[in-house]
């Protein structure tokens, strides 16, 4: 799977069920090059052009990735 695929993928917290955004990075480990994290462009961040708005959801926050949807879970 490539970055790109997971970029058209929504992101949904199981938590509450709010769409938290879209991809627009990702956090690789130098020494790996396993994932650390995703971040993500927030829903509001056009309007608003602010930068501390971006959020980065760990991997092991990630529950399930499927055809149309990415599934985290946030507290």
């Amino acid at each position: 799977m490539r970055l790109s695929d997971l970029q058209s993928k929504d992101i949904v917290n199981v938590v509450d069920g709010r769409n938290i955004g879209n991809i627009i990075d990702a956090k690789i480990d130098d020494k790996s090059g396993s994932i650390i994290s995703l971040v993500v462009e927030s829903k509001g961040k056009f309007m608003s052009f602010s930068k501390n708005e971006d959020m980065e959801i760990r991997w092991q926050n990630i529950e399930r990735i499927g055809e149309d949807v990415i599934l985290v879970r946030i507290n």
